[in-house]
């Protein structure tokens, strides 16, 4: 494992495309939400917390993420843009929708909880093409708390 440290252009990227839409839903929330925070793990809300703030910042320090040289690595960070974009897609369906807790926790191509899931899939590949262990473990960790709270969310709407 070579860490380089040093600005990413593309983990800036990732995290616009994550945060953009959350401030946006900041203010298009479902109308029950509140009702659900209330009754949140408290562990899985430990475990989002630090991640969010591990993956924030380790996304950002690491020039491993930008794009060096096109090699058979780049496809590796092509598919997790992909998959950032289909992020998006969900978050246009979301503010396109009546906006209900339903909406909220819909799955997108059979993925659950798409708007949890896949942002969690895509800063997987960016750890994998960066070959960076901090970040793969930072967001595994993000990933348990924001799926878990997520998932707990869909089983009390349905």
């Amino acid at each position: 494992m070579n860490i380089n440290f040093g600005f990413s252009y593309i983990g800036l990227v990732f995290l616009l495309m994550l945060m953009i839409p959350n401030i946006i839903w900041s203010k298009n929330k479902p109308k029950e939400y509140d009702k659900y925070v209330k009754k949140e793990n408290k562990v899985l809300i430990l475990f989002e917390r630090i991640g969010e703030m591990l993956v924030t910042c380790l996304s950002l320090i690491f020039s491993d993420f930008n794009i060096n040289k096109i090699s058979s690595w780049t496809i590796i960070l092509l598919i997790a843009f992909i998959i950032m974009i289909l992020y998006e897609i969900y978050w246009i369906r979301y503010f396109k929708s009546n906006k209900t807790m339903k909406d909220m926790y819909s799955s997108l191509l059979g993925i659950p909880v798409a708007g949890a899931t896949l942002p969690i899939i895509a800063f997987l590949l960016l750890s994998v093409y960066g070959k960076n262990l901090f970040l793969f473990i930072s967001v595994i960790i993000l990933g348990i708390g924001h799926i878990g709270i997520h998932l707990n969310h869909k089983k009390e709407v349905i």
